[in-house]
């Protein structure tokens, strides 16, 4: 079985596309891990995953980059806070909010403990979504260590979190219930509409041209006329005006 056959056994078994990826970066990371379980090649490891659950679980999230903190560049967050969030609600009193790609969960928190300077928590839901299912049960699980919180500003840690042990913290049970988590595939899925707001930052990277700008078409398919799409440090749109978005800001691209 050469490379081309793995990826489409992969995708049949587990509905990722390893064609909307860097091809030399993604083999390299598949290659290491076949290696790393001694199996002799692509067919081997592919019947292996096919029966052992907890292989193909390991290979998912094998795949599936998960770098992630609490507000992630603090900068772009004041930015949220002081200009794009009043803006929004002065169009809606409830927003609708989509963490796409939310990893374990640390920036639809970081939405929830940001919004809850302006309403009460009961009028606060958070749509989030990944495609892995491991880290969608961290992200439920609430427990996270002292790095990742490094950035989070002092009033949310000491209001939203309980310390557990020496170095690590548990998340309030009433910020958890503002995020509905649930599985999701960027490359796959079709996406909901009406938002004021989407989040998807420090994962199209990874994805090849083509795959990117056909995520922002229908990012910005999804947004209400008025809504923002904020993406990573990393992920300037160069083609921003061709998918008729306009930049409010380094990292913001708004649907006029």
């Amino acid at each position: 079985m050469d490379y081309e056959e793995f990826k489409s056994q992969i995708l049949s078994l587990t509905k990722i596309d390893l064609n909307a990826y860097k091809e030399r970066q993604m083999k390299r990371r598949i290659d290491s891990l076949i290696a790393r379980h001694s199996y002799k090649d692509y067919k081997e490891y592919v019947n292996a995953i096919k029966t052992d659950t907890s292989m193909f679980e390991e290979f998912v999230n094998y795949l599936t980059i998960n770098v992630s903190e609490f507000w992630r560049n603090p900068e772009q967050w004041k930015i949220l806070e002081r200009d794009i969030i009043p803006e929004l609600l002065k169009r809606s009193a409830k927003l609708k909010i989509w963490s796409a790609a939310c990893s374990t969960g640390d920036e639809p928190y970081s939405l929830v403990m940001l919004l809850s300077k302006f309403m009460p928590l009961k009028n606060i839901e958070i749509i989030a979504t990944d495609i892995d299912k491991q880290v969608l049960e961290k992200a439920q699980a609430g427990l996270y260590n002292q790095k990742s919180l490094a950035g989070l500003p002092k009033e949310f840690v000491d209001k939203y979190f309980d310390k557990i042990g020496l170095s690590n913290y548990q998340i309030h049970d009433e910020i958890k219930k503002c995020v509905k988590f649930s599985k999701g595939n960027l490359l796959e899925d079709k996406f909901d509409k009406g938002f004021d707001l989407i989040v998807c930052r420090n994962v199209v990277i990874y994805f090849t041209d083509e795959a990117k700008t056909d995520i922002y078409r229908r990012f910005h398919e999804s947004l209400k006329p008025g809504g923002y799409l904020f993406v990573g440090s990393t992920e300037q749109i160069i083609n921003y005006k061709a998918l008729n978005y306009t930049c409010y800001h380094s990292f913001f691209y708004k649907k006029e």
